[in-house]
């Protein structure tokens, strides 16, 4: 799995009809900064609404995802967000200028090629992975739906459906790992059973289906009136099927290829959570309303595992900067540099790293039989970790020194003692102007926020 985050290098658009409500959209992939996520735009609407990819947008879940946020809805939604997943692509904006993505082929698949054309971009930000601590299920007795997370340092997906059908049959499908999505799950196409289609039909849904986009299974003897009728249904001189089979005869890409558009699906349903999961999932006769459900209990999980605004670290993952590359921006230097990593960096918000020993120099003066390190170290800390930011702004900042020139609202919380690891944010509170950076700084040892301060620097080129 990737370790930082990424988006797309330029935007594309691809075109088409959608499944349920019948209507021609251009959908245009936009490239979007780092903790952007999966945020939609129905630009044919006043005011451009977003609408984010968030479980608890979902508003309905009949034979699809749909997402609704400031009065706008975006119907459909999970065949992009499986290939985005699959892709292992974080943050993009997703405009639309219709109420539906397009459903092509009923996969996922031409999705993925027009964002290979887009191709990836890295940046300058760690996934920020929810591990999952302990096992979360989810059941569903009177639809016989079982759905497990389970702890792994990885992303696999298990699929089992049942439905009776001498056609189909018991089905599974997996994935051992998400690189395995394209290849193995991205072509599989949406299904559902000939009796579903006149219901579904009758609830205004399937108005954009055709024989060409989605799998119609066909597990009884139909008559010639019948065929008759759903080649009217689907605009289409004749309809043909076997005894038992496939509407008009398509050929399966898969034996399983309604088990594994199954576990499309849930992959799909999943990103709305709104972190990439480490975990085993297994799902047996999942759907779009069992999926939501339990992306709400795993949402719900990780809210409680803490704040989704303290920069999350995690040692094993590789740094943005490590101190090799810091002492090459900052000019600090023993016994004054005091950080250790960057593990987040954009236009406006950088995060490090500072662990502290009892090694450190200035326990030897201060308290020696009550090691706490000093406050003003703390703020030094921060304001380093500020510095990154503002100096990043400009081409060469090998050339630039920064200066602090204000210190406001600052507060220790908490004590910080040998063996603590500080994880250090800093957010511009404005554009930069002239040299001069205002910004607010947080110090964090786990979740418990132990010191903060408003900041403002200026940062001069050295010739001057």
């Amino acid at each position: 799995m990737r370790v930082k985050q990424h988006t797309i290098k330029k935007q594309v658009t691809l075109s088409g009809v959608g499944l349920h409500t019948g209507v021609i959209s251009n959908m245009t992939f936009m490239p979007a900064p780092p903790n952007h996520g999966y945020k939609f735009q129905r630009i044919d609407l006043e005011g451009r609404p977003i609408i984010d990819a968030d479980v608890d947008n979902v508003v309905d879940v009949s034979r699809g995802t749909t997402l609704e946020q400031s009065g706008a809805r975006v119907f459909t939604v999970e065949h992009v967000l499986a290939a985005l997943v699959g892709m292992e692509i974080d943050n993009v904006l997703i405009q639309l200028d219709g109420p539906e993505p397009p459903i092509l082929d009923g996969s996922s698949i031409k999705f993925i090629e027009i964002l290979e054309e887009a191709e990836l971009e890295e940046q300058n930000a760690l996934r920020r992975f929810f591990e999952v601590p302990e096992s979360i299920t989810y059941r569903d007795a009177a639809r016989e739906v079982e759905m497990a997370a389970l702890p792994l340092d990885d992303y696999r997906v298990t699929v089992m459906v049942d439905y009776n059908s001498p056609v189909l049959g018991s089905q599974h499908a997996s994935i051992t790992d998400i690189s395995q999505f394209k290849s193995e799950i991205s072509s599989c196409r949406t299904f559902c059973f000939l009796h579903e289609l006149e219901m579904l039909y009758n609830q205004n849904l399937i108005r954009g289906g055709d024989l060409n986009n989605a799998i119609v299974v066909v597990d009884r003897v139909v008559e010639e009136k019948e065929l008759a009728h759903l080649a009217k249904m689907f605009n289409k001189e004749k309809v043909e099927v076997r005894k038992e089979g496939i509407l008009n005869n398509v050929e399966l890409r898969y034996k399983n290829e309604p088990a594994r558009h199954k576990l499309l699906d849930v992959v799909g349903d999943l990103a709305l959570v709104g972190r990439p999961l480490k975990a085993q999932i297994l799902a047996a006769r999942p759907g779009h309303a069992a999926n939501v459900a339990f992306a709400k209990k795993i949402k719900r999980a990780m809210e409680k595992a803490g704040p989704s605004h303290i920069p999350h670290y995690d040692p094993k993952l590789p740094p943005v900067m490590d101190i090799n590359q810091i002492s090459e921006i900052l000019p600090h230097r023993y016994p004054f540099q005091l950080l250790d990593k960057i593990i987040y960096l954009d236009e406006t918000v950088v995060a490090g790293v500072k662990n502290v020993t009892i090694n450190e120099p200035f326990f030897m003066g201060h308290f020696p039989n009550n090691p706490i390190m000093p406050g003003v170290l703390q703020v030094e800390a921060m304001a380093q970790t500020g510095g990154i930011l503002v100096l990043s702004t400009v081409p060469d900042p090998e050339n630039y020194w920064t200066y602090f020139l204000g210190i406001e609202n600052c507060k220790f919380r908490k004590m910080v003692l040998p063996g603590d690891t500080l994880v250090f944010k800093c957010e511009l509170l404005a554009p930069i102007r002239r040299g001069i950076a205002k910004m607010k700084g947080e110090a964090y040892v786990g979740n418990t926020l132990v010191c903060e301060a408003v900041m403002t620097a200026s940062i001069v080129r050295k010739e001057s």
